[in-house]
């Protein structure tokens, strides 16, 4: 019988496909986890608002003069009825009497102290927990102390999205824009995560939000069991929660422009890299389904840039690979600058592949880091 001679594959091909592979899994995610936000529609929901009384709680340790700088921009919302939680928890600066000082011109304000207790010693949880028995409105709407509205039709925005029995209302907490590398690759990772997190979210999918902007129930808080299921870990007051309270049918999404909060981001590494590390200590405690998800875009992303790497090497395969990284780029970029548009983040989508890489590069750092971090304190 018969037996045609076979082609030898060679290792290049081989690297080749699974470049193609890799490439062709980076391009699904952009448009499952990525296209949704850049595609949502949001007229409909802004124009059918309740306006229902609204709670507004910040937690506030130490924050004298975010307070001063940030909290009038809180308390002038262009809205019908609300009012201001702050929780002054154990503060030894001058918070407590910015508070007061501000409660004398605004009656909405109102103020909730934690003493220091030698004996009992907590996180951000507990305040969180301490604002919120202390409302009077069902609607409950998060920012923290060093962050500010966009303008004074943050709340109004934010508010329209408990309409159709929503239950949670999640909005982008963005960082302020201004000059130096550090302050583009720190707001390119939060939208980046942003919109994950929100797509997942738009496609009924949610499984984590931000406290800079984040609204839900107290009936939900409460049918949940506030924070029982994960009160020992120091971290995860809003994302944590919300990946336990999250359904396919209660959560909405708002990311008008006018629902924006900004904060000022870290102005050195070495802070941010403390701040990521608070961050990523919650990530694991997640569902299953949110940590295959995630895991399979970092998947995708770093066998992408070493196939890539690899692939370079060989003759053969020079061109098919730089043909495949520029259509990956173009990709990205035709994506991102949807999203962007929409987070009010245009500045960013054109580098976006280069900040990528970057992040790629230190996130194993900040992860191995993460080992040693040990927490004491919470901080936003």
């Amino acid at each position: 019988m018969y037996f045609p001679d076979f082609v030898e594959i060679g290792a290049d091909e081989l690297l080749l496909v699974a470049f193609f592979v890799s490439l062709i899994g980076i391009v699904i995610h952009y448009a499952i986890n990525v296209l949704p936000l850049g595609n949502l529609k949001t007229t409909s929901l802004e124009s059918s608002s309740s306006q229902e009384p609204v709670s507004i709680i910040i937690c506030a340790r130490n924050e004298d003069d975010n307070l001063t700088e940030f909290l009038p921009k809180i308390l002038v919302q262009d809205y019908p009825e609300f009012e201001v939680i702050v929780v002054n928890d154990c503060s030894i600066d001058n918070t407590e009497n910015v508070i007061d000082e501000f409660a004398k011109i605004f009656p909405n304000l109102k103020k909730v102290t934690i003493k220091e207790d030698d004996y009992y010693k907590h996180g951000k949880k507990f305040a969180v927990m301490v604002g919120i028995k202390g409302t009077k409105y069902d609607n409950l709407l998060f920012t923290d102390a060093d962050c500010f509205p966009a303008n004074e039709n943050w709340l109004k925005d934010m508010a329209s999205g408990f309409v159709n029995k929503k239950e949670i209302v999640l909005g982008y907490g963005a960082y302020k824009k201004e000059d130096g590398f550090l302050n583009k690759l720190i707001r390119f990772d939060t939208f980046l995560i942003a919109a994950n997190y929100l797509s997942a979210a738009i496609k009924g999918k949610a499984y984590m939000g931000v406290g800079r902007n984040l609204a839900y129930k107290k009936d939900l808080f409460y049918k949940q069991k506030g924070f029982s299921k994960h009160y020992h870990i120091t971290s995860g007051d809003d994302d944590l929660f919300i990946n336990q309270a999250c359904t396919q049918e209660n959560t909405n999404v708002v990311v008008s422009h006018n629902a924006i909060t900004y904060s000022i981001a870290k102005s050195t590494f070495s802070d941010w890299k403390r701040q990521k590390q608070r961050h990523l200590t919650t990530a694991p405690h997640y569902n299953a389904g949110s940590k295959t998800k995630i895991t399979l875009g970092y998947v995708f992303q770093y066998g992408f840039h070493l196939l890539f790497l690899s692939v370079l090497i060989f003759k053969t395969t020079i061109l098919a690979a730089l043909v495949g990284f520029i259509l990956k780029i173009l990709i990205q970029m035709i994506i991102f600058n949807k999203v962007s548009k929409k987070l009010n983040e245009v500045d960013l989508w054109l580098m976006a592949f280069f900040y990528e890489i970057i992040l790629l590069i230190i996130y194993p750092v900040f992860h191995i880091s993460k080992l040693f971090h040990k927490p004491n304190k919470w901080k936003s």
